[in-house]
């Protein structure tokens, strides 16, 4: 068990359940998953049958979330991931995970600048606005690199209230749906066996597994939140549930607007898919909730670019504190208590790979947004199966701190399974999933290992050096 000077301490009893809960669901970011990944999922995948998909899919995070937080009441550290599957499998493993994590978060959040730019310019195109994608792009990194540096409960506070509003807008919408009987009534299709099998079911499963990630986030703030032992898991099956039910409700709203019998027709008459939600919004509430649901995708996109850059900085605080990554990016800030260096670090990043692919004139959607953000995906579900194994074999060392065979075997190894498979399924099907060539379709997946075998081999030095770093890796941070 190890603490730190107050000077390289992490804010302290800064979140509370609700706040936590705004950063997960804000990195879920609702209103984009609605309105770009879900229409693609129907077209892609099992059509009206997306549904139900979202249900299995939180099925089956709820049953990852057992072992995960029933370790988490057990180590508080924000290296997540990495301190479970160090402290489970032991240190060179935990090196690996580390480094795949840093892979993942910063994918996602540097991808999701493509997908804001592109949404901001066409938005604001509309109000006579014209800049190229990457302006709005750069804007956001700019806001982003201020709350990143500042203090946790500054970007807490911008958070809810944008994640309140992207609920709200599309409940009005799904609420009117409902309440006009949708295009042929009300209809409970979409959650038969027949509709789930219809289609690509495996498709649809994999796209909206991708609208969860940033859920498993909860234990990176353990370090910052009230009580841990107490927020984390419930932060965690908090999350989970309110995007879940979120998701299968709007999903089925969405399914309802056009009638099941003429979903893929609407869809495949669409010039983009993304543009869906927003041909419903305007048959069903009106171009005013239309226009403002437009502006709430942007900034949901923000929200989601702020949550993902602040788990990406604190992977960078910890990798650093604990000897994975040079030592400054392991001190935080004397006034704010931020992990400012991997903030700063962070940011410097995103300008590096927005130049190239502003250079290379990539398109900020169908490349840098689909291919990083795919990529991330699949570490994520990669380190989800990892540290449902590490959750066993820690609680297998460690028996007498708790007594539940369920949450520390059964439902470890259920979750592991399962998401191994599912990792394996992204793998196969990612040229699909991205679009990309067959070539990058190999070479993205490939980062993977490659990132797991260099943060393996940083380890191993620590373990080489000898003292007590190796043996420390991810160990319990004192509230």
């Amino acid at each position: 068990m190890t603490d730190l000077n107050s000077t390289d301490r992490l804010r302290r009893n800064a979140l509370g359940v609700a706040a936590v809960t705004f950063f997960v669901v804000s990195a879920a970011a609702p209103l984009t998953a609605v309105a770009g990944g879900f229409p693609i999922a129907m077209l892609l995948g099992n059509g009206v049958g997306v549904p139900l998909a979202v249900l299995v899919v939180t099925a089956i995070l709820l049953i990852f979330s057992v072992g995960y937080t029933t370790m988490a009441r057990h180590i508080s550290n924000a290296g997540s991931f990495y301190a479970f599957t160090a402290r489970g499998l032991g240190g060179v493993a935990g090196g690996a995970a580390a480094y795949v994590a840093v892979l993942a978060y910063n994918a996602m959040q540097i991808g999701l600048y493509g997908l804001f730019g592109a949404v901001a310019a066409g938005t604001f195109a509309s109000f006579g606005l014209e800049l190229p994608w990457w302006v709005w792009s750069g804007i956001a990194l700019v806001l982003v690199a201020i709350f990143g540096y500042r203090q946790i409960d500054l970007s807490a506070k911008v958070l809810a209230v944008l994640v309140a509003a992207e609920y709200i807008v599309v409940l009005i919408m799904d609420l009117a749906i409902v309440g006009k009987g949708g295009a042929a009534g009300i209809s409970t299709v979409s959650f038969t066996p027949e509709a789930f099998m219809s289609g690509s079911p495996v498709i649809g499963m994999l796209l909206c597994f991708a609208g969860f990630m940033g859920f498993e986030a909860t234990t990176i703030y353990s370090e910052e939140a009230r009580d841990p032992h107490r927020t984390v898991p419930r932060a965690t099956y908090l999350s989970v549930l309110v995007i879940g039910i979120f998701y299968a409700f709007t999903t089925w709203c969405m399914v309802l607007g056009t009638g099941p019998d003429k979903l893929m027709e609407t869809l495949g008459g669409l010039p983009d898919p993304t543009t869906f939600i927003f041909v419903l919004s305007d048959q069903y509430v009106g171009g005013t909730i239309t226009t403002l649901m437009s502006l709430l995708l942007v900034s949901s996109v923000f929200a989601a670019l702020l949550a993902f850059h602040n788990a990406a900085a604190r992977y960078f605080y910890v990798m650093g504190r604990e000897g994975l990554l040079p030592a400054h990016l392991g001190r935080t800030h004397d006034e704010h208590q931020s992990p400012h260096t991997g903030s700063v670090l962070q940011t410097i990043l995103g300008i590096v790979v927005l130049a190239i692919f502003v250079i290379t004139n990539q398109d900020p959607v169908l490349a840098l947004f689909v291919w990083l953000t795919n990529l991330a995906t699949l570490c994520v579900i990669a380190l989800m199966a990892i540290v449902s194994f590490a959750v066993i074999v820690f609680f297998h060392r460690h028996p007498a701190l708790e007594s539940s065979v369920f949450s520390t075997k059964l439902a470890p190894l259920v979750a592991g399974v399962v998401l191994a498979i599912i990792a394996y399924s992204v793998v196969t099907h990612f040229g699909l999933l991205t679009g990309a060539s067959e070539a990058l379709a190999i070479a993205l997946p490939l980062l993977v290992p490659a990132a797991a075998i260099v943060g393996a081999i940083v380890a191993n030095q620590l373990k080489q050096a000898g003292g007590t770093r190796f043996a420390d890796l991810g160990a319990h941070q004192k509230n």
